[in-house]
């Protein structure tokens, strides 16, 4: 990885979209240099794909939080089936098995306070391997480089 592919990654980060003239330009290569060097590194999976960033605002998420989930039980079947329950939960969109005194991290998007009660009691508190949830509510994000 090579300067020069650490900066077209760095601009493509910024603008997936951007054109690769522009992009080229930008990174001071001719624009035939700079597409083959993107398609190398899509290609080799650097680059694993383009997406959008939405306003999740406008879409009607107002609540976030990220939750620790600890389990009962340490066993492969255990981790298995939590994570297949949150892979069908529309309102978890990261979901991280983790070190430390917890196995889980979730990042949960809801429209509202009373939508992630419901979330917390009808989805997860009913999960058998679940034996502690702690909730981190996000006050605001002044760095969120996601994406």
């Amino acid at each position: 990885m090579d300067h020069i592919n650490q900066q077209i990654l760095q601009e493509l980060s910024r603008d997936g979209r951007i054109s690769n003239l522009d992009l080229a330009e930008r990174i001071g290569l001719s624009p035939s240099a700079c597409l083959r060097r993107v398609q190398e590194l899509e290609r080799r999976g650097v680059i694993a794909g383009y997406r959008a960033v939405l306003d999740r605002s406008r879409l009607g998420i107002g609540f976030v939080a990220y939750a620790t989930v600890g389990l009962n039980t340490h066993t492969k079947a255990s981790q298995e089936a939590f994570e297949r329950a949150m892979s069908r939960a529309p309102e978890v969109v990261e979901c991280h098995n983790i070190t430390g005194s917890v196995e889980y991290l979730l990042r949960i998007e809801v429209p509202d306070l009373p939508a992630y009660k419901a979330f917390h009691t009808d989805v997860m508190g009913i999960l058998p391997q679940v034996n502690a949830i702690t909730t981190f509510v996000v006050m605001g994000s002044p760095k969120d480089a996601r994406g």
